[in-house]
């Protein structure tokens, strides 16, 4: 057998390209990734990605991904793929609660997945849309996250706005950056619409099936928005982590520019 041809990264290889990029000891970085655009052979796979941002972190940073669960939901909302009228019911009863030690995120990718498993890494305990974190304020970004208006001030999300943290996009476009939904919140705007959700969780050791409100997300224009903010502010950092295009922004002007845009631009 022919040894494998293409390019070789390894965790300090990594390490460099995320230093290169801008990430430094102390900072608080909320990650959203895709392990496939790093491309090449990845020596250590998702483990070698997170530990080089670990080790560019350091003791006084953070690291947050999000570990989100959108499968926990209503069957009568499923449209990726839908599922017959006649299972709703048997899918509502029997669908596990959420655990924050159990629950995998496998639609979140390798590396989030990987994360979350961590020795050390915490979790939020929402039913579809937790985060999990390492480092020096794990405890404080995912403490106490609010089941109803789930990604609004009592979230993660709001949390790295507070403590001016950072959000890195690794080989994925503005479409995937949760922080702009805590803009969708702030910003009024007339289209802006609730909704409510179904999970099922546990209250005081017993599974119950949740009802809870929120607004009803858009990201369509996600990406329109975040080209809009490099283009005007210039704060947005480009480099290459492996193959993967890498995004580097701060998460408070970012925020405060989407609410703006938001008003101007949402009908």
């Amino acid at each position: 057998m022919e040894p494998l041809q293409d390019e070789l990264w390894t965790q300090e290889n990594l390490q460099a390209d995320f230093e290169k990029l801008g990430i430094v000891s102390g900072m608080t970085v909320l990650m959203h990734s895709s392990m496939k655009a790093i491309g090449g052979f990845v020596a250590g796979g998702p483990v070698a990605v997170i530990l080089a941002m670990e080790a560019c972190l350091g003791d006084g940073g953070t690291l947050v991904m999000p570990t989100h669960t959108g499968d926990l939901s209503d069957p009568e909302n499923w449209r990726n793929p839908p599922v017959n009228e006649s299972w709703w019911e048997p899918i509502r009863k029997g669908m596990p609660a959420f655990t924050a030690d159990l629950t995998p995120c496998f639609n979140m990718g390798m590396i989030n997945e990987c994360f979350r498993k961590q020795s050390g890494v915490v979790r939020s305990d929402h039913p579809q849309v937790s985060f999990a974190a390492w480092g020096a304020k794990k405890d404080s970004m995912t403490a106490d996250h609010s089941l109803a208006y789930c990604l609004s001030e009592q979230s993660p999300i709001a949390r790295l706005y507070g403590d001016e943290g950072w959000i890195l996009l690794l080989g994925v476009g503005h479409d995937r950056n949760t922080t702009l939904h805590l803009a969708e919140y702030r910003a009024q705007y007339a289209g802006k619409a609730e909704m409510i959700n179904k999970a099922p969780i546990w209250i005081e050791g017993k599974r119950e099936w949740a009802a809870f409100a929120d607004i009803d997300f858009c990201s369509d224009d996600f990406e329109q928005l975040g080209q809009a903010f490099e283009r005007e502010t210039g704060l947005i950092r480009r480099g290459k982590v492996g193959h993967a295009e890498a995004q580097l922004m701060p998460a408070k002007p970012l925020v405060d520019f989407a609410v703006e845009w938001m008003e101007s631009h949402r009908i």
